[in-house]
């Protein structure tokens, strides 16, 4: 049985300098990149942030995907892991509880040389040259619109009243439950909803959990968008200006339209990758990654999310 797992390179500046977190394991008498396997119930993204806390003492919010490692382990079991990107902000490096333990006994910042010869294994170094190709290009640092279909909804049939007014069946009010520490990994600090009450209550857990409030709007809604008078160009456009994290959540018919609206915001990007990632199931979300510090070079990465409910 494969075992799954999920890690990050957490970098920093220093100085002007970028610097990257390697652990070292007592146990294992070794150096690598914080990691660890993906607990019951738990996605990706949100293995990823809890195993970086619990290893390093470091509060991060995910980057770029850096793709896959895979390898056979010394009890013959297969073992992949994901990477991400992390920029660990002044706040939280000041802010890290890191003491040594049994699993890891010490962390230390490196320069991005350093790190390739101190890391023990061939594939962490693989993981970093990944980073070092967004170092090369100025993209390292990015912030994430993050397109959110509304979960499973009372089907029109059913329900004696407005389209607009639709709730969240038990299924779709649990989904919506599901995905807020998947969102909360990628650290948006803005919620943009279509007025629909599908959309709003969608993202109430993730407000109520975060202290952020909705902002919504008719502009992503689905009866603006079949009626001919929404403004999805306006809403993406200022998101992106804003250089900050941000869900916007709307409808299957509105996301395709969204996410080309970032596409197009950003300078372009693959029409394949876009059509993919506005294709959403209920509940399912697009992340897509643009740079701070070249916002027009287009997308970075794309990642897409669904909740795995049993």
């Amino acid at each position: 049985m494969t075992i799954y797992a999920a890690g990050a390179v957490c970098w920093r500046f220093d100085g002007g300098k970028i610097r990257i977190l390697v652990i070292h394991r007592g146990q294992r008498n070794d150096v690598s990149l914080p990691k660890g396997k993906v607990e019951a119930g738990e996605t990706l993204p949100e293995t990823a942030v809890r195993e970086v806390l619990e290893e390093t003492g470091l509060a991060v919010d995910l980057g770029v995907p850096l793709g896959v490692t895979s390898y056979t382990m010394p009890n013959n079991r297969d073992k992949v892991v994901y990477y991400w990107a992390a920029e660990v902000s002044p706040e939280a490096h000041a802010s890290s509880t890191f003491t040594p333990g049994v699993e890891v006994a010490g962390c230390e910042w490196m320069s991005l040389r350093k790190a390739k010869k101190a890391l023990t294994y061939e594939r962490d170094v693989e993981v970093l040259e990944r980073f070092q190709l967004l170092i090369d290009q100025g993209v390292s640092r990015t912030f994430a619109i993050i397109a959110l279909r509304h979960a499973k909804t009372i089907p029109g049939s059913e329900f004696d009243g407005p389209d607009s007014l639709r709730p969240l069946t038990h299924r779709g009010r649990t989904e919506a439950n599901v995905i807020v520490p998947a969102l909360r990994a990628f650290g948006p600090g803005v919620v943009v909803s279509s007025t629909a009450r599908r959309c709003i209550e969608t993202v109430t857990p993730f407000s109520e959990s975060t202290e952020i409030r909705v902002r919504k709007t008719n502009l992503i809604s689905q009866d603006a968008f079949e009626e001919g008078t929404s403004d999805v160009r306006h809403i993406v456009a200022k998101r992106v200006r804003k250089l900050t994290s941000a869900i916007v959540c709307a409808h299957g018919p509105v996301l395709p339209e969204i996410v080309r609206e970032v596409g197009l915001a950003a300078g372009g990007t693959r029409q394949a990758s876009l059509t993919r990632a506005g294709d959403l199931p209920v509940a399912g979300f697009s992340v897509l990654h643009l740079s701070v510090d070249k916002p027009g070079s287009g997308i970075i990465a794309i990642e897409t999310h669904v909740p795995q409910l049993a």
